[in-house]
């Protein structure tokens, strides 16, 4: 790559408008999420609000300077960039400050930081580099590899502090790797394993009563039952299914059937693995009884918020589930209830369409560069962002269990809000010379 004099014209500015008005909105979200029923007071830099502005003025000043920096630079240190952010996960684990029981953070002071928020771009320009070396195809079982224990370290790393939410976000760069030839049965052997996981927490309780069989085993026998009945018919109906497509299909049954297998051996642990509050999340979400009558408390709160918005809101400052503090953290992993409450469907719905306009504007910049490298990271941003989106709208909702993410640019936080800078600004300024890239 080579500089371009006219950087400013060939930045994506849609894409920074999008981001721009998340920021705005996530701040207004937040004053109203902690002021409780007094009014803001817009100037006081001690409060949460006033901590998030300082917050959106840094993350400004380092994307200017971030849009200011050769691309090729974000190339030629993606090793450096990883092996820093590993070394601070590792270190947060020895020397990091306890929050929410999770020993995460970094205490500076007055000021926290989380080091696996960095981590995510870090893995993302690491992954991107690995990939776009040759062909920039996944082809080979070595690359397989490497990219995953590029993923898989920082996701142990943090799955340690312990932080399953932020584990998933890197479990979804899986994406990227599709993207760049990973076989779709993969993702369908995935799919079939989260299927036979939910089947043994729904049936759990009914089958554990039995005697001489236990939930996980009794639905991995039932799925290998059924895909065996599905091999034989596989066998004695032979034009079933066109030709061409024969392989693809057998192969994904037999990926069907491993799944079961290692779910009903024990690879997969059961629910008496985790720990009791989130064992009892996850028992909540299917609508299992648990001995604690709080489990659900947030999402029952949540809920409600968010229902009381009706059409429109009840506006700006006058939700009283926001004002008087029922639902718990809401300016950070349940900022959406504030949007819900205060803003109401039609609100909510104008969040998700802004969020989703700009994982398919960032899914556009991906397919439109000439440099491998571009899109493979473009890809991992889309992956990261998504996550995030997914499992915190779908955790508000009661789709999902609760964990402790944040939503992209909306929630409250000095470390989510730079990681997200860093992560799509980097892409920004790559985009910005994808005319000077001759491949």
């Amino acid at each position: 790559m080579r500089r371009s004099h006219s950087i400013g014209q060939r930045i994506d500015w849609i894409t920074v408008l999008m981001v721009g008005i998340m920021m705005i909105l996530g701040w207004l979200n937040v004053a109203s999420a902690t002021s409780g029923a007094s009014s803001v007071d817009w100037l006081d830099w001690g409060s949460k609000q006033g901590k998030q502005l300082i917050w959106l003025v840094i993350c400004g000043i380092l994307a200017m300077v971030i849009l200011n920096i050769e691309g090729e630079f974000f190339i030629r240190t993606s090793i450096l960039h990883y092996i820093i952010n590993v070394v601070l996960l590792l270190a947060v684990l020895v020397i990091g400050k306890k929050v929410g029981g999770a020993r995460s953070w970094f205490g500076l002071g007055s000021i926290s930081i989380q080091p696996s928020e960095f981590a995510k771009p870090a893995t993302a320009l690491l992954l991107a580099w690995l990939l776009s070396r040759g062909d920039g195809k996944l082809r080979s079982m070595k690359t397989l590899l490497q990219s995953i224990a590029v993923m898989g370290i920082p996701a142990a790393l943090t799955l340690l502090q312990p932080d399953a939410g932020t584990t998933l976000v890197f479990g979804g760069l899986i994406f990227a790797l599709y993207r760049e030839g990973l076989s779709g049965n993969v993702l369908i052997a995935g799919f079939c394993a989260l299927l036979v996981t939910i089947a043994s927490i729904l049936t759990g309780a009914s089958v554990m009563s039995h005697p001489w069989i236990g939930s996980q085993s009794a639905i991995g026998l039932l799925w290998i039952i059924l895909t065996a009945i599905g091999l034989v018919i596989w066998q004695l109906i032979p034009n079933m299914v066109v030709p061409r497509n024969r392989r693809r299909v057998k192969n994904t049954t037999w990926i069907s059937l491993v799944a079961a297998l290692l779910l009903s051996s024990g690879v997969h642990t059961g629910l008496e693995q985790l720990p009791r509050h989130q064992r009892e999340r996850v028992q909540v979400l299917f609508g299992i009884d648990v001995s604690n009558p709080d489990a659900d408390y947030n999402i029952r709160h949540a809920k409600a918020a968010i229902g009381s918005g009706g059409l429109s809101g009840k506006g700006f400052l006058s939700g009283p589930m926001t004002a008087y503090g029922f639902v718990p953290e809401q300016e950070t992993a349940f900022i959406f209830c504030t949007v819900g409450e205060e803003w109401g469907f039609l609100g909510s719905a104008f969040v998700i369409l802004l969020f989703t306009a700009l994982l398919l504007r960032i899914l556009a910049l991906a397919e439109r560069q000439r440099s491998d490298f571009t899109r493979i990271y473009a890809y991992g941003v889309v992956s990261i962002l998504f996550m995030h989106y997914l499992i915190n709208i779908a955790m508000v909702l009661g789709l999902a269990p609760v964990i402790g993410i944040p939503l992209p640019f909306f929630s409250a936080g000095g470390s989510s809000l730079m990681g997200f800078t860093l992560l799509v600004f980097i892409l920004l300024r790559l985009d910005a010379e994808r005319f000077s890239v001759l491949r």
